[in-house]
């Protein structure tokens, strides 16, 4: 899963290992060692820099880039010398500057939205440049720190425990499920009923999505299937009215969880978003998803950003998860949201949904499991 991705990443350490190493200084040979050691014991700094000091007025302070509060964001030559003499390497602008161009290439091909990829880019480079770190360790455990983090601060935008939040919700939980057409919504609908009985959860299914030929017996055998009750009124009916019914009967039953199909939608349509604003407003749902297919990529992206606009979601479901090699979906959806990716569709099965875990994710796209 994201392979193509993965390789990007890899390919951007390998980039800023190479640029850094260049601007390394070498070992110090023997004469080298014997200069050093004599100017350590020397009562005073080098003669070059005392005359400097001497010729400059008490008011000036000390030169840009050595212990004073210099503004230079760039290494001086001392504060490089000084860093070696130390056991310490710097990160130049210079090393970073066409890896991280490279780096905003393969973010943007594997469909990683644009503002997503300028803030990535932004942390890395923040927690770089100018870094310095011991010779025991390597540029690479640096890069990989600094994309660790700026990974991780784009994806886990608005993360919560999801079960723990069914598990102290008021019975019945209502989740309404959004999206377009054909991204697998009633099938993650029927997935998360599975999920949800495997932690002891009981669930009702109620579709919502009255007006699409064939809706009610597609979820009619997910439910057989999983031997779960559905609610569903005749074609043409009130969506509103048959969630509704929906949380009757879990109220009535004692079931924990109603789940909610609608119709699917775009943001463009008027009647079917304000079908959605009518369920809000009867129904008061719990909790409103969006479902849309990880390999759409920056479709999905911009979907997800303009459904929150128009109807405000809680979280996404991106189905396909295990067909798509970019990443960009998982990557950008909750930070242009605000809204966390709850689960992963990634695979045919009912068991095929997976708690999102932007850790783990992470954790995968740098090769670290």
């Amino acid at each position: 899963m994201f392979d193509g991705l993965k390789d990007k990443l890899s390919g951007f350490r390998e980039d800023v290992e190479e640029n850094a190493e260049v601007e390394e200084p070498a070992e110090p040979d023997e004469s080298e060692e014997t200069e050093s050691a004599a100017a350590e014991s020397s009562e005073a700094d080098q003669p070059a820099e005392r005359e400097a000091d001497a010729a400059r007025s008490p008011a000036e302070g000390p030169p840009a880039g050595d212990d004073g509060d210099g503004d230079d964001t760039e290494p001086s030559t001392f504060q490089r010398a000084k860093a070696f003499a130390t056991g310490r390497i710097i990160i130049e602008e210079g090393d970073l500057e066409e890896p991280l161009w490279d780096l905003e290439m393969a973010l943007l091909e594997s469909d990683v939205e644009m503002s997503v990829a300028e803030r990535i880019l932004e942390t890395v480079r923040e927690k770089m440049l100018g870094e310095s770190r011991k010779q025991v360790e390597t540029t690479g455990e640096l890069v990989e720190s600094a994309l660790h983090d700026a990974l991780l601060d784009v994806i886990a935008v608005g993360q919560f425990d999801f079960e723990e939040r069914i598990a102290e919700a008021d019975k019945p939980v209502t989740i309404v499920f959004t999206g377009v057409n054909g991204v697998g919504k009633t099938t993650s609908i029927a997935k998360l009923s599975e999920w949800l009985a495997d932690r002891g959860y009981s669930s009702v299914m109620a579709n919502g999505d009255t007006y699409r030929a064939g809706a009610n017996e597609q979820i009619q055998e997910h439910a057989d299937r999983l031997d779960r009750e559905l609610i569903s009124h005749d074609q043409g009916g009130d969506p509103a009215a048959v969630i509704y019914d929906g949380v009757e009967y879990a109220e009535a039953n004692d079931v924990d969880v109603v789940l909610g199909d609608t119709a699917g939608r775009l943001h463009t349509s008027d009647d079917l978003m304000a079908q959605l604003e009518k369920i809000d407003r009867v129904v008061d749902p719990d909790m409103t998803l969006f479902v849309d297919e990880a390999v759409a990529g920056q479709d999905a992206v911009n979907r997800a950003k303009e459904f929150n606009e128009a109807a405000e979601i809680d979280g996404a479901i991106l189905t396909k998860a295990d067909a798509d090699s970019s990443g960009g979906a998982a990557i950008s959806v909750a930070y242009v949201t605000g809204k966390p990716i709850l689960f992963l569709g990634t695979g045919q099965g009912y068991d095929d949904l997976t708690l999102f875990e932007p850790e783990e994710l992470v954790e995968s796209l740098l090769g670290e499991d």
